[in-house]
């Protein structure tokens, strides 16, 4: 019996995450789907890849720049809205746009005797604006979360690690059962 329920478990770890990928595609394309209303599966999903692709390529050209701009600064204006649409663009922006902001992984010391540690994402090397220049702030996500929290440690309590940042967010989100090459130790950032 034991035998069978580690098949069983085995079988599961296998079958779970396919599963569970596997739900999630065909909700997004059929969501999409719905949105456009067509009829055949798929094609909204691949029709907004499209588009987004398409927007992206106009963004890139100068004139269309200027007409972004001048919608950027409108919805910047409006209450309720430039909060949602602010928040957006800052967090899409710090994983995958030209000011990306996690991509310098560290290792943060808690304790003074630097025993306690946790990984995080060093997001301004200084705060001296806001009168603290030997202070840093490091973002720290959750595991199995979309949800974070961002601290304010001194930066001598702030090692860098020489990984990719992809690799260490996958390690973070995953409650650490994600491996992660790291290459080599880095100097302390101060």
């Amino acid at each position: 019996m034991s035998r069978l329920l580690n098949y069983f478990l085995r079988g599961l770890v296998v079958v779970a995450p396919l599963a569970i990928t596997v739900y999630v595609c065909f909700l997004v394309f059929t969501t999409i789907d719905g949105w456009l209303e067509l009829p055949y599966p798929g094609v909204g999903f691949l029709v907004t890849i499209v588009l987004i692709t398409l927007v992206g390529f106009l963004a890139s050209s100068l004139i269309a720049r200027g007409v972004f701009g001048f919608f950027d600064r409108v919805l910047e204006r409006l209450p309720f809205v430039r909060l949602l649409y602010s928040s957006a663009k800052d967090m899409l922006n710090a994983f995958v746009g030209e000011k990306r902001r996690f991509d310098k992984p560290v290792l943060v010391s808690l304790s003074s005797d630097r025993a306690v540690k946790v990984l995080a994402f060093l997001t301004s090397d200084s705060l001296a604006s806001l009168g603290i220049a030997d202070h840093v702030t490091v973002y720290m996500p959750q595991s199995y979360g979309l949800a974070g929290h961002i601290i304010v440690v001194p930066a001598d309590r702030v090692d860098r690690i020489d990984a990719d940042a992809a690799e260490v967010m996958a390690f973070i989100i995953s409650g650490g059962v994600t491996d992660v090459e790291t290459r080599h130790a880095l100097p302390k950032s101060s």
